[in-house]
């Protein structure tokens, strides 16, 4: 059986990475990371960018009163964070990792740039783009959005702690009904909340197919990149 894409932007939760043990959960990131070499042994050219809600919310965070430049600042940070992390725990499965960020850090990982990062996906490198768009005000659905088309992916594929898109928040109302299959469109209208409003922009203006789906069993990656029916799919 041979994938259904060849170049994915993966986006992962970093909540969901931190299953029940603090920031970072040893076993969700090794099975996570083995997931995700069963993919690049099949030949699929995998770009990853991490949230970082796991660590920190940057204007979100309750109970603080930190100016919200600062405060996504902070944030794309803790994406460096949890992309290292990521880093090595692929590096132990046997996959070739480079982080490239937004924001420069010389000391820690290389500047992003879009055609090296496309040479080391080539190459069969999985490549790790922390800290967004590398400015505040923009969330990190915006930026892997971005990085997707940028880095000419056939697909998005979105890991969440919520398995699909939901017409209610389905924690709080057990009636509430998954999508299928979406538009860009259709989200802007109904004012769903799968992704933000400047990342639908982007993926709708762009052509760019987004699977969101539930992060919860890591094996929903591979399936995904397999074409197995999981999730919600938003096309434009």
């Amino acid at each position: 059986m041979k994938p259904k894409y060849k170049r994915i932007l993966l986006k992962l939760s970093g909540e969901a990475l931190a299953g029940e043990h603090g920031i970072l959960d040893d076993g969700f990131l090794k099975t996570v990371c083995a997931e995700i070499r069963k993919c690049t042994d099949a030949g699929v050219q995998v770009a990853i960018v991490i949230g970082a809600g796991n660590i920190w919310r940057g204007a979100r965070q309750g109970g603080l009163t930190i100016d919200r430049v600062r405060g996504d600042h902070m944030g794309m940070l803790a994406t460096v964070i949890n992309s290292l992390a990521m880093q090595d725990y692929l590096i132990g499965a046997g996959v070739d990792a480079k982080v490239m960020s937004a924001f420069q850090i010389q000391q820690v990982c290389e500047p992003y740039a879009q055609y090296k990062a496309i040479e080391y996906l080539e190459q069969g490198k999985a490549v790790l783009i922390p800290c967004g768009v590398g400015y505040p005000y923009f969330s990190t659905d915006t930026g892997m959005m971005l990085r997707a088309v940028e880095l000419k992916c056939d697909v998005l594929l979105s890991a969440k702690n919520v398995d699909g898109v939901y017409d209610d928040d389905p924690a709080k109302n057990p009636n509430a009904k998954k999508y299928e299959t979406l538009t860009y469109d259709e989200i802007l209208a109904k004012g769903l909340h799968a992704i933000d409003l400047t990342a639908s922009a982007i993926g709708r203006e762009n052509g760019m197919p987004a699977l969101i789906f539930g992060l919860s069993d890591p094996a929903n990656i591979t399936r995904a990149v397999f074409g197995e029916n999981v999730g919600t799919l938003i096309t434009h």
